[in-house]
């Protein structure tokens, strides 16, 4: 079996790319900082076909050792928010130039990168410099790399509308940050479909694809989407982007002293200027031979648990009619 090493392997996305690097015949090794906490990754292949193992693209020894002797690499490592030595600098931008600096040294040309789409070296916005830094070091080291551009990555275990339907659950009122913000979401399953094919695909080598769904949706209709499929009804609530970033400040500083999730980051207020999606003039999943999955025949599966009664949301109006 040829080995491909997938730095975030036991991430969101990383997840779903080792099921089908298991299932296309790779023996995967999942470079994670705990791989105690990854051995759920396993039985995604036969036994021994996938492994965690132990590296922090932090660390220059343990990285190496993780990349030697592999035929491919993907890296899939990436934060929303810095937490202590987890800087953007330090996790999105020396990482990543890490890792493309070793495949070199290693003769290693078969290399995917995972960016995302609003990438830009001269972003003032730490999360997108540093991802846009980090494209130029990859492509410096190993100008065969592949570079993929997600935009909002959904799936059963995503962190947009899982947050949103939470919120929605809990709440009467839903505070709307940037409104008319577009966004284009790509399925979970299609990201990591992209990702196994730019391994194979020669065409592919030292191009950059920025990935998308069929549909274009604003947040507010992202909202209305939540709505719809959690069976709730919300007012949302337009908050000022002054307004905003004060509440992001507010918001992290938990993270500053205890190094919890913030709810909100004013790096993301900043992203939500901005829209998030596919370039007319970009490679796109269609040219890696993806026809993108639509949203709804995906949210359902998982956003039901957020109903007032479950799956059985939309029958317990009749059943009380008639009883």
């Amino acid at each position: 079996m040829p080995i491909v090493t997938v730095f975030g392997g036991s991430g969101f996305i990383g997840r779903y790319v080792a099921k089908k690097l298991a299932k296309q015949g790779w023996r995967v090794r999942c470079a994670v900082r705990r791989p105690n906490e990854a051995l759920f990754l396993r039985p995604y292949g036969d036994v021994g076909q996938v492994e965690p193992i132990q590296a922090n693209v932090r660390d220059e020894a343990s990285t190496l050792r993780a990349i030697r002797g592999a035929d491919a690499v993907i890296n899939l490592v990436a934060i929303l928010f810095p937490t202590g030595k987890q800087t953007f600098d330090a996790v999105q931008f020396e990482g990543a130039e890490r890792i493309a600096r070793l495949c070199a040294a290693e003769g290693i040309n078969n290399l995917v990168h995972i960016s995302a789409i609003g990438a830009d070296a001269d972003s003032e916005i730490p999360y997108a410099e540093t991802k846009g830094k980090a494209e130029q070091a990859v492509l410096k080291h190993v100008p065969t790399a592949t570079i993929l551009r997600p935009s909002v990555v959904f799936g059963q275990e995503d962190e947009f509308f899982n947050r949103f339907a939470g919120m929605a659950r809990l709440s009467p009122v839903m505070p709307l940050i940037g409104g008319d913000s577009k966004f284009q979401p790509v399925y979970v399953g299609d990201v990591a479909e992209a990702t196994v094919r730019a391994l194979t695909d020669a065409s592919a080598k030292g191009q950059t694809f920025e990935l998308g769904g069929p549909e274009v949706v604003t947040m507010r209709e992202v909202y209305e989407i939540v709505y719809d499929e959690t069976r709730r009804k919300r007012l949302s609530l337009p908050v000022p982007w002054w307004m905003a970033k004060v509440q992001a400040w507010v918001a992290e500083i938990p993270n500053r002293l205890f190094g919890l999730a913030p709810l909100v980051t004013r790096d993301q207020v900043e992203m939500l200027k901005l829209d998030n999606v596919v370039a007319e003039d970009a490679k796109k999943l269609t040219d890696l031979g993806i026809t993108p999955t639509t949203m709804d025949s995906i949210l359902p599966s998982y956003l039901y648990r957020y109903r007032p009664y479950g799956q059985y949301a939309r029958m317990k109006p009749s059943i009380d009619q008639e009883s």
